[in-house]
């Protein structure tokens, strides 16, 4: 029997197997999810734990140099409708100068609970409702209710956050809420970006959440405020809807240009 015959005849051995922790802890989250969801003193301690976090993120990444001044932009423009994309939002709450009053929007998922709470924690007020559609098929999400609610804030001076992209649809890409509320309260919408050196990119989730990591360099980016007319028609509103998605997708970039170093002075990224 030569070499080649000998070869085939022994026996195989297989690879040895890697073991994954991944579907273990996923497995594990599957079975502690509900329960924990139910408790509310797990939720407040969660809450409260990221909210620490949060804060100590954003002291530990200085401002770099071209980052917006934020107490200018509110003097200027409060009460505003701030707009942020889902997924590069994370450090938002957290940046909002100390003493200004912010209305956030979060939806009225199991989901969004505790993400309210930490904004809560960060100094927050909270509408739960869908603000990223509008119509009669967000009606039953509370989005029209949220949308009063939230012009109702406006109207005592306090200015609002929302996210202007429609949660799991295409990212990046204004909903009409945002500009249903800036024709109804006659508000601007301010498009805010922050962004920071140190990051980690969620590439697998929708919308490319940018989880936000300690000890680099941060940017704040505000883009020019955006009026919607009281008597804008359908085709009006569009153009505006796409207006913001424009404006936000740009701070967005020059924000990432900014805290990466690839900034050019009137060019951008």
């Amino acid at each position: 029997m030569d070499d080649k015959a000998l070869a085939r005849s022994m026996p195989r051995r297989s690879k040895p197997r890697r073991l994954s922790l991944a579907r273990p802890a996923r497995a594990l989250w599957q079975l502690i999810r509900k329960p924990l969801a139910r408790s509310n003193i797990v939720k407040n301690v969660l809450a409260s734990l990221l909210a620490t976090l949060i804060r100590f993120i954003a002291r530990t990444n200085p401002r770099v140099e071209g980052s917006h001044d934020l107490d200018k932009a509110i003097a200027d423009h409060t009460p505003a409708i701030a707009a942020f994309w889902h997924g590069q939002h994370l450090l938002a709450p957290a940046v909002n100068p100390g003493g200004h009053r912010m209305v956030a929007l979060f939806s009225k998922s199991a989901d969004a609970e505790l993400n309210a709470l930490v904004a809560e924690k960060l100094g927050l007020g909270i509408v739960r409702g869908s603000g990223g559609r509008a119509g009669a098929n967000n009606a039953g999400k509370g989005g029209a209710r949220a949308l009063i609610q939230l012009k109702r804030s406006l109207e005592k001076g306090c200015n609002v956050g929302m996210i202007a992209d429609v949660p799991h649809g295409t990212p990046r890409q204004a909903g009409l809420g945002i500009v249903v509320l800036a024709r109804l309260s006659g508000r601007p919408v301010l498009p805010v970006a922050v962004a920071t050196s140190r990051r980690k990119v969620l590439e697998r989730t929708w919308d490319k959440t940018a989880i936000n990591l300690p000890f680099g360099r941060s940017a704040v980016v505000l883009g020019n405020p955006i009026h919607v007319p009281a008597d804008a028609d359908e085709m009006e509103m569009e153009n505006m809807r796409r207006q913001v998605t424009r404006a936000l997708n740009q701070a967005t970039d020059e924000a990432y240009a900014l805290v990466d170093g690839t900034y050019r002075q009137g060019g951008g990224a």
